[in-house]
């Protein structure tokens, strides 16, 4: 007999799941069957599930949906890291925030994973020459989610972004993997200053509500900032900051604070 080949989504277990999920929602809530086959089920793969979720988000009167899909079905073919890091940022938001729990709600219901996964398409413009474009998708991810993200920002996968209203990440900043922040974060400049002059955040780094993080710093891999915390000199690894102006009080309590999600001071 010819060897039967698996469905795609069987060789995609994130993809699968999500999938799985949409079904039982429309079996518990059939007045959003249209929404979860619009958004999730009518489509092959994660990729254009999210390039779908992108143009239905950012379109206007300015700029078509058909056009915005197209733009983001051109980047998730041609970037494969885009449908990797789109992957581990759902991954992650499952596992750090307690209120997630299913794979279909970030992509769903959280703007902070549909901004970010926005911001990474703008970045795609950006890294391909088309500036202009770039920066209109970062005005609708402002103007819809209330995140401002600079395109061209390099941010890592594995990202939890919670609640997200009014991030703000500068156009030089760097955020490495497995990075947790809360709502009102300023990854910010220190003024009129041009040039590299954003902070540089570390992989596994936990970053409070509120937090300010401001100039072209380094914050050390798996450390803590504070909520509402004003970050102004570099911060060593696995250390806890707190402050105005931020100041070391402490180690980071635990090996991957932005995993363990732990805000706490510990004597």
């Amino acid at each position: 007999m010819p060897e039967t080949k698996p469905r795609l989504s069987q060789l995609d277990p994130v993809w699968q799941r999500i999938c799985e999920e949409a079904n039982q929602v429309v079996r518990d809530e059939p007045l959003l069957g249209g929404v979860m086959h619009n958004n999730l089920l009518h489509h092959a793969t994660m990729e254009r599930a999210l390039a779908f979720r992108f143009a239905l988000k950012l379109s206007s009167a300015e700029i078509s949906e058909q056009i915005l899909r197209e733009i983001a079905e051109e980047a998730y073919e041609t970037s494969p890291w885009l449908g990797e890091a789109a992957r581990a940022d759902i991954v992650a938001v499952h596992e750090r925030d307690p209120a997630c729990h299913r794979f279909l709600q970030p992509l769903m219901y959280f703007k902070g994973y549909q901004a970010i996964q926005a911001y990474r398409v703008g970045h795609w413009l950006w890294t391909t020459g088309r500036g202009d474009m770039a920066l209109f998708v970062q005005m609708r991810i402002s103007e819809m989610f209330g995140v401002d993200i600079h395109p061209a920002a390099q941010i890592g996968k594995g990202i939890m972004i919670d609640h997200a209203h009014s991030i703000v990440i500068g156009e030089t900043a760097v955020v490495g993997d497995n990075v947790s922040m809360l709502h009102s974060v300023t990854l910010g400049g220190t003024g009129k200053v041009d040039g590299d002059r954003h902070p540089k955040i570390g992989d596994g780094v936990l970053i409070g509500a509120g937090a300010k993080v401001l100039g072209n710093i380094h914050i050390g891999a798996n450390s803590r900032i504070a909520a509402g915390s004003v970050v102004l000199i570099d911060v060593p690894a696995c250390k806890t900051v707190a402050g105005i102006p931020a100041k070391i009080v402490g180690e980071a309590g635990c090996p991957q604070p932005a995993l363990s999600m732990d805000h706490r001071f510990r004597e």
